[in-house]
């Protein structure tokens, strides 16, 4: 990925969604070439020059202290994960990319990270595998920063999709979203919904892991693959997966509303740990009884086997 056109980007998308009387600047009525706040007038209220913003939207300034990213985030008026997003864009742009630390699973500014840093196999801990093996009426699963889907449990299988059945390579949520034409044909009520999360997150993934080659292949392959990835991708979006909700439809059981929460694991925060709960009393609750009592008597524990082994 070019570092500083990402940076550009963004910067570009963040201006044209803040109009100056958002912003607090007096306008006089004169016409706009161009939507959200001009160059100068996001200089002024970030307190920096013209110029100097502009080499900076250009990724043109060495050495950019962590207070002038902070000035410029707050004029843009940018959330938390937009914020991290914004100064680890900075970092790479001036060549003092993240790198993956192996034993904490989590990034650290400094010298970019080497391609092969990337190529070491992301581990499930046999606790985690345990406690996927746990909750048998809990759909989860566990997910890598590229949305690869590392282990998970038989009721994920049956009520979202089973990643058994497919080959290790399309094991990831972007490539089913996007080019898995089961869940792109109605897995997911809210399609536009879903893709806008895993676009934000892979766009806050970027950020992260500036140097992974496996990475950028994926996102050249969703690009190639799907118009509306590129669409999404295109806006620049970022959000971290924390909570939130969708509308699964499930082939013979109907539509199940389900809500979502995201783990991060202690001692590798790139891993997440993933689960879907129904309202307690709802259709859905009852929905996931009869699932889990259909998928322990099919004796699908080879789901749970299969994820286990796989490594990203």
């Amino acid at each position: 990925m070019n570092h500083k056109a990402e940076l550009g980007e963004f910067l570009r998308s963040r201006r044209a969604r803040l109009g100056p009387e958002e912003a607090g600047l007096r306008t006089y009525g004169e016409r706009r070439r161009v939507p959200g706040l001009r160059r100068e007038e996001l200089a002024q209220l970030a307190g920096v020059s013209a110029d100097y913003y502009v080499r900076f939207e250009q990724g043109r300034t060495g050495n950019v202290s962590h207070e002038i990213v902070e000035a410029v985030a707050g004029a843009l008026r940018l959330g938390g994960d937009e914020r991290e997003h914004l100064h680890r864009l900075v970092q790479a742009a001036q060549g003092a990319s993240t790198r993956r630390s192996p034993a904490l699973g989590s990034a650290a500014q400094g010298s970019a990270a080497p391609a092969d840093a990337y190529a070491v196999p992301q581990e499930v801990r046999p606790g985690l595998r345990r406690l996927l093996e746990s909750m048998p009426h809990t759909p989860a699963f566990i997910a890598g920063w590229r949305t690869e889907i590392l282990a998970w449990n038989p009721l994920f299988a049956a009520l979202v999709v089973d990643p058994g059945a497919r080959p290790p390579a399309d094991r990831s949520k972007a490539r089913l979203v996007f080019l898995d034409a089961e869940v792109r044909g109605g897995r997911f009520v809210n399609w536009e919904a879903k893709a806008r999360d895993t676009v934000a997150y892979l766009r806050l993934a970027a950020g992260r892991h500036p140097g992974d080659p496996a990475f950028a292949a994926l996102i050249g392959e969703l690009g190639e693959g799907s118009a509306d990835f590129r669409r999404l991708w295109a806006e620049h979006e970022v959000r971290d997966k924390t909570h939130g909700g969708y509308h699964v439809r499930h082939p013979e059981l109907g539509v199940f509303t389900l809500a979502y929460e995201s783990f991060r694991v202690a001692d590798d925060a790139d891993q997440l740990l993933i689960t879907y709960t129904a309202e307690a009393g709802s259709p859905s609750e009852a929905g996931l009884r009869i699932l889990a009592e259909q998928t322990e008597s099919a004796g699908s524990d080879r789901y749970l086997t299969e994820g286990v082994r796989y490594r990203a």
